[in-house]
């Protein structure tokens, strides 16, 4: 499904001193490696991203069989931003809100990105 230098969307699910991790949501993980953050010398990688947030990254390389990506976001805008009519407010439903909403938030951005 993914081939190095694609652009793919995913979450930030932790964050580490060597660089961070993500999902996507058809089930792949990946790692950005600290290296693969900026060009400029990276402190913290907690400057960079926060756990949860959705992010852009460049994939570098794929595993299909283990279902894993080598991703990086130095040197483009990796920032997602999102529209005010799209932010989840916390209910007793949990994460479902979310999971019905991020395929939704995809196609608003890749048709925006498609625009531009």
């Amino acid at each position: 499904m993914y081939k190095a230098g694609d652009i793919i969307f995913a979450f930030v699910t932790g964050i580490e001193k060597y660089g961070f991790f993500v999902n996507t949501e058809d089930g792949y993980s990946g790692l950005v490696h600290i290296s693969e953050v900026s060009s400029d010398y990276v402190r913290n990688v907690k400057d960079y991203v926060r756990e949860g947030e959705l992010i852009k990254a460049k994939v570098l390389d794929v595993d299909t069989e283990k279902r894993q990506l080598k991703l990086s976001v130095k040197d483009f805008d990796y920032r997602v931003t999102r529209k005010k009519k799209n932010r989840i407010i916390e209910t007793s439903l949990g994460f479902s809100s979310l999971e019905k909403m991020l395929p939704i938030w995809i196609n608003e951005k890749e048709e925006e990105l498609a625009n531009n």
